[in-house]
């Protein structure tokens, strides 16, 4: 049986950095979960400091908490936002799924109990 913690708790930092490469994924796989993140709300504000350490910390407990996240920026042009997206899953070793507007979607499964079962490729 998996404890869940309890309401208002908050789980031990996730490192920065994970120690495996990002998931590769094919369309299907994409498109899946592009349909799950439909309805999740933003976790993740980056702010006008951008991508700083804390902001990379903050997302791999996310990441390690929800496996898959959506990230909400302020604006700036899509070049900007573009860097910033690849950036922050590369930081993360998260794969990053989708991206519009302001918005990405980042995912990680995680390694000792996976919430998320996506289909194969």
């Amino acid at each position: 049986m998996v404890k869940k913690p309890e309401p208002g708790t908050r789980t031990p930092a996730a490192p920065t950095r994970a120690p495996s490469a990002p998931p590769e994924l094919s369309e299907k796989q994409c498109r899946y979960l592009r349909g799950v993140a439909h309805e999740l709300k933003p976790v993740i504000r980056v702010g006008s400091a951008g991508l700083t350490e804390a902001l990379a910390a903050e997302t791999a407990r996310a990441l390690h908490d929800h496996e898959l996240i959506k990230v909400k920026t302020g604006g700036g042009d899509r070049e900007a936002r573009d860097t910033l997206f690849a950036a922050l899953a590369e930081r993360t070793g998260s794969a990053l799924v989708h991206r519009i507007g302001n918005v990405a979607v980042l995912y990680r499964p995680r390694a000792d109990l996976p919430r998320i079962l996506i289909p194969d490729a």
